[in-house]
């Protein structure tokens, strides 16, 4: 959807690895092996958004740092419009008709702010699980993604705590 916007597809992964994700922190040579591309074409797109200060830099010693500048006058309409691209706003809405769930989590490609047409869902609490894949069906074919749902109790989470550690976790609900 984006593509028919915004022509290069370098920059529309920049964007949606920073603004699908806010809190991630990335180096030019991390990126360009990320997404497939030359350093050069993720360079380019870099310096624009930088220049444009959608993006800002951190430098730590010889690395350059770049996140999303949260506080740019259009960060929450370009996060809006991440979200919906991708169909994570479509997912959180899903989500909060849930009952009985306690917390909910975006995991895999999504939390990373890789659009991989894959959407994980860590979603915590006593839920009736052919309701969520029921409704999880209904969401796909609106969002044309696949959603994978993965649906544990508090106690299962916590005793499964030390995996997460070692995953993106990006909290939708609760």
């Amino acid at each position: 959807m984006l593509e028919a916007i915004i022509t290069s597809k370098s920059r529309i992964k920049v964007l949606l690895k920073f603004f699908l994700n806010p809190d991630i922190k990335a180096y030019l040579r991390e990126i360009s092996t990320e997404f497939g591309d030359s350093t050069n074409a993720v360079r380019v797109e870099l310096n624009r958004l930088v220049g444009a200060k959608l993006l800002k830099i951190q430098k730590d010693g010889r690395n350059v740092y770049y996140s999303a500048n949260q506080e740019h006058p259009l960060y929450p309409e370009i996060n809006t419009i991440s979200r919906k691209a991708t169909g994570v706003d479509s997912v959180c809405e899903w989500i909060s008709s849930i009952g009985n769930m306690q917390r909910a989590y975006l995991s895999g490609d999504y939390a990373c702010g890789i659009d991989s047409g894959v959407i994980d869902v860590v979603l915590i609490g006593n839920i009736d699980k052919q309701a969520v894949f029921d409704k999880a069906s209904v969401v796909e074919k609106y969002i044309n993604r696949k959603i994978r749902p993965l649906i544990l109790t508090e106690e299962e989470f916590e005793n499964m705590n030390s995996k997460w550690k070692s995953q993106k976790l990006l909290k939708l609900w609760g």
